[in-house]
């Protein structure tokens, strides 16, 4: 995804509140290569890129007079409760570097579980995203967890996703193989079920 911002010389909050008013956002670049470089980007495009997915999880091409750069999100200041973007920061990658990011997860086939339609289950997704290592280059813009044979009362672990060649998960502190999704049975639907196997 290709991103145009444009050099900013003036830093400060006065600065930047002129520019949010003249419809700007200020950001950022720093990493690899060279000194963290003031931009400035489009208040409305950055909105509506920002509602992108792949905006987020993606290596993004960032074009800044007239020379482009790779880089991905890191973050993003948002105003308390206006639509506004206050601030960007971009982080510039090396191509021959791993990063260390995140991903978004897609579920598929919830629908098809048969634990859902027969057992009474109800999947519950844990975690939204989850944290990867890669080369730039090899970075997916999200990541498949199938959902079709998780069965009832079971759950889904981060080791159980299919990564793609060169993408390692990053240990997590709290726990080495994280919950993603789980498929409890309500108490009403168990009980339920108790009861008809037992007039059976």
């Amino acid at each position: 995804m290709k991103v145009i911002a444009f050099e900013r010389n003036l830093q400060g909050t006065g600065a930047s509140r002129r520019l949010r008013i003249a419809g700007k956002t200020p950001g950022i670049v720093y990493g690899v290569g060279s000194e963290p470089q003031l931009v400035e980007l489009d208040h409305n495009a950055l909105w509506h890129a920002l509602k992108k997915e792949s905006f987020h999880s993606s290596i993004l091409e960032l074009e800044v007079a007239g020379k482009s750069q790779q880089v991905l999100l890191r973050d993003v200041q948002y105003h308390p409760f206006r639509q506004l973007v206050l601030h960007v920061d971009f982080q510039r990658v090396d191509p021959n570097k791993k990063i260390h990011t995140k991903v978004p997860l897609h579920f598929m086939n919830q629908e098809t579980n048969p634990a859902v339609k027969l057992g009474g289950a109800i999947i519950s997704h844990v975690l939204a995203e989850i944290e990867v290592v890669c080369l730039p280059g090899q970075l997916p813009e999200f990541l498949e967890v199938d959902l079709a044979k998780i069965e009832a009362g079971q759950s889904l672990h981060a080791k159980d996703i299919t990564l793609p060649a060169g993408v390692t998960l990053v240990p997590h502190i709290e726990a080495e193989n994280p919950v993603v999704a789980s498929a409890p049975v309500p108490a009403g639907a168990q009980a339920a079920a108790e009861g008809e196997a037992a007039a059976e």
